[in-house]
């Protein structure tokens, strides 16, 4: 067995773990992995245990063939780990940060009107969104189609698709995702929306 190292404390060890973690987590033995990084088993198997110096060509490639990033491999959790959400309570709104992806943000919504019967009220904007239904249940249109989201159902769509979401029989709670583009969408929406009202 190694002696502990300083080093292995740190980024370096981390990613070591990391490494083997995603590979046993994949099922995959020493050899699969390696065949897939295109390295030998013998050198795979000293970069898992510290015998081997990291190289940014190997941890690029060994992202690749975990189907991860090099980002996510050597990410640290220096960062604070719990975070609490910015209130809107004009739109009622709660937002979280997402830092996995940089600007996505995550809201909270309670949503007590039906969706919109002119086609027209219905919008689009580049991006994607991704919603849950905590309590109650949603009516997303997506385009021509009406779909019935119940409590804990989930569903993802190209904000592109023209798209709206209502309640349905009463209040609803829904949690959304959103990427980049499609929050943007969202606050060009409500700044319209406020403009409008004013």
């Amino acid at each position: 067995m190694l002696p502990m190292t300083q080093e292995d404390d740190g980024l370096d060890g981390l990613v070591r773990k990391r490494i083997r973690a995603l590979r046993v987590a994949q099922g995959w033995s020493l050899e699969e992995l390696a065949t897939r990084a295109h390295l030998s088993q013998s050198s795979l198997s000293r970069i898992e245990n510290g015998q081997r110096r990291l190289a940014l060509d190997q941890l690029v490639t060994l992202a690749r063939a975990l189907d991860t990033t090099l980002d996510q491999l050597v990410e640290t959790a220096d960062a604070d780990v719990v975070t609490s959400p910015m209130v809107d309570g004009a739109h009622g709104l709660m937002r979280w940060p997402v830092k996995a992806d940089p600007g996505m943000s995550v809201v909270r919504q309670r949503i007590t009107e039906p969706p919109p019967e002119n086609p027209a009220r219905m919008r689009a904007h580049p991006g994607r969104e991704w919603l849950v239904v905590l309590s109650g249940t949603a009516v997303l249109l997506l385009g021509h189609r009406r779909f019935r989201v119940e409590t804990n159902q989930a569903a993802e769509f190209p904000t592109m698709m023209p798209h709206a979401i209502g309640a349905d029989g009463g209040p609803c709670e829904i949690l959304g995702i959103f990427d980049r583009d499609a929050r943007r969408g969202h606050q060009r929406e409500t700044g319209d929306r406020d403009t409008q009202e004013t």
